[in-house]
């Protein structure tokens, strides 16, 4: 396979990805984008647990015409699948989040832009036509982060999505092996300007260093009372925390962060039911493992509102840049569409619990 379009699934794109990542000059950033926390037990359920909820298909429906659209936060996408936040999309690709967010806009899908982003946030959002979130991870300077959500809500992000489950980096022993090599000129400019003192750690280190451990629900009041964004907590796992996110007035984003933190960690599949009931009107998303539009259809049907790509991403931008992500939500767009018409479902609305079993 020579363009990513030759691919004819997820699996095949993470391969060229894979490949081109290998072949190129910096071939720890493969180990960076492969690895997971500990034992890598949360990293493989993330994938085996969707397969756990066999369909079951409705016959003799009319399915001539097949309804993908989706509504998040009140924007409308032609199909329920967006791109998660994921680090330094240029060690995959020249263009980097630009490429990233451009794909996004062009199949009518959503991309939340990371803020360890090798460009910055107002070129893509140039490039993202209105389509983007950005994550955020709160400093223990406040003042830079509010300097990062003024920013991001000038140049026109949706919402902002704190992750929540990474207050300290889990062990991800393939890295320990062979460290991650940042080129020395590439950027990050949303990281915030170096403090005296600092000049000796790495990116990596010094950007460990920035982040708040002390961080609680009532650090949400503060975040709340600096911007008009919506808020959507990421990394969410629990039916206790899902609750906690409704009543701080948050939506809810339930994600393991790719295996990557806690190893033993519930993986999306088991918990989406619990977190669903709990979140009440609060809108309800997801990541994790998926490949197939069929991972796709099981996390609407348990509830979700939209499901986002990590990884995939990643190796589809690696594989091709722009058309290598516009190839991967193009190949989802196009499974789902089919999967829901071998189960007699025209409209995402038709979505709900009874079209799973539990093997």
């Amino acid at each position: 396979m020579e363009h990513p379009t030759d691919c004819l699934n997820l699996r095949e794109l993470e391969l060229l990805g894979r490949q081109r990542l290998a072949d190129s000059a910096h071939p720890s950033v493969v180990d960076y984008y492969l690895g997971g926390a500990g034992d890598e037990r949360t990293l493989r359920g993330n994938r085996e647990a969707w397969a756990e909820w066999r369909l079951r298909p409705r016959m003799l429906v009319d399915i001539t015409e097949v309804d993908t659209s989706a509504s998040v936060l009140g924007l409308t996408l032609s199909s329920p699948v967006g791109i998660a936040p994921s680090a330094m999309h240029g060690l995959a690709h020249p263009e980097g989040e630009c490429a990233t967010a451009a794909a996004a806009a062009e199949a009518g899908s959503l991309m939340t832009l990371s803020t360890l982003s090798t460009r910055t946030l107002e070129d893509v959002a140039a490039a993202a036509q209105g389509r983007w979130w950005f994550q955020l991870y709160l400093y223990r300077d406040r003042e830079v982060s509010r300097a990062l959500v003024q920013r991001a809500e000038a140049a026109g992000a949706r919402a902002l999505v704190l992750t929540v489950d990474a207050p300290l980096v889990g062990r991800r022993e393939a890295l320990l092996r062979r460290p991650l090599q940042l080129p020395p000129d590439l950027p990050l400019p949303n990281v915030g300007p170096r403090t005296p003192g600092t000049e000796s750690l790495t990116h990596m280190q010094y950007f460990d260093s920035l982040l708040d451990t002390a961080l609680t629900w009532r650090d949400l009041e503060w975040l709340q009372g600096i911007t008009r964004l919506p808020l959507v907590l990421k990394g969410i796992l629990t039916a206790e925390d899902a609750a906690l996110a409704r009543e701080h007035g948050a939506h809810i984003w339930v994600s393991n962060h790719g295996g990557r933190q806690l190893d033993g960690a519930v993986t999306a599949p088991e918990v989406l039911g619990e977190v669903v009931a709990a979140a009440g009107d609060r809108e309800v998303y997801v990541d994790g493992g998926v490949t197939r539009g069929g991972d796709v259809l099981r996390a609407l049907a348990l509830g979700a509102r939209a499901v986002f790509l990590g990884r995939a991403a990643l190796w589809g931008l690696a594989a091709g840049g722009q058309a290598g992500v516009a190839h991967t939500l193009k190949l989802l767009h196009e499974e789902l569409a089919l999967d829901m018409a071998l189960c007699g479902k025209t409209a995402l609305d038709q979505l709900g619990p009874d079209l799973l079993h539990r093997r």
